[in-house]
């Protein structure tokens, strides 16, 4: 991920803590699915392995907080360091609340699954949703890995397909709950559910961002995708 410097020690920092941040991923990555599965399959065990692994999550997450900050202490980093030490610490920040996403669709699992009222429910469809977002979560880290700004860019484009099957969702449950009052009640549940799997997308977008800002030193958020591609030529 890093270029070579004159300091061996630093280039061993950057991979280091890189490589402390794919571990992270892996780590969220492991969650979403778990998370999913449990919803797909009402399954309370893995609901509880997913509420397990945050504690974990949380505490790698302070974990590289703190090597980010003895690194910029030590090593005054400018220019593409600094920015790509920055741009490591708001990817950190992103997992963890991926994994926070993650930690919520298990909590309303369980909630559901006590319940006993949401298996009439569309909640099958929210696999292909969970699937893009969980996609686009595990292109994010690879091209972090590599610096790959078109793989960014193809994700930037991509998240607009999370975004419309979340609008498409909402949109059937609004007819279940009209036909049917009684399940209004279970029906905002996988609302809440599907706007959690959409926010995972986001984050994906944003670690996106991110490389484009390492590489190129432009922030491209609230940018246009025209504007985008200018500044990747």
């Amino acid at each position: 991920m890093t270029e070579k410097h004159l300091s061996s020690q630093f280039d061993s920092e950057l991979n280091g803590v890189s490589s402390r941040v794919m571990e992270l991923g892996g780590m969220v990555e492991a969650q979403i699915h778990q998370a999913v599965y449990a919803l797909l399959q009402f399954d309370p065990d893995a609901a509880d392995r997913v509420m397990e692994t945050e504690t974990r999550v949380n505490a790698m997450e302070i974990e590289i907080d703190r090597e980010l900050s003895s690194i910029i202490a030590r090593r005054q980093p400018t220019a593409r360091d600094l920015r790509l030490l920055i741009a490591i610490s708001k990817t950190t920040a992103n997992l963890e609340r991926v994994g926070d996403e993650a930690n919520k669709i298990a909590r309303m699992v369980k909630s559901i699954i006590e319940s006993g009222s949401a298996r009439a429910l569309p909640s099958n469809e929210l696999r292909i949703a969970a699937d893009l977002a969980s996609g686009l979560l595990r292109t994010a880290l690879d091209a972090f890995a590599r610096l790959d700004t078109a793989a960014a860019l193809s994700i930037l484009k991509d998240d607009d397909l999370i975004d419309k099957e979340f609008d498409g969702f909402v949109r059937k449950l609004v007819t279940y709950m009209m036909e049917d009052p009684r399940t209004i009640s279970a029906s905002l549940d996988l609302l809440f559910l599907a706007k959690a799997i959409e926010r995972i997308g986001d984050h994906a977008k944003n670690i996106a961002e991110f490389i484009i800002y390492i590489v190129k030193g432009a922030d491209v958020r609230h940018t246009s995708m025209q504007e985008i591609e200018s500044a990747l030529q």
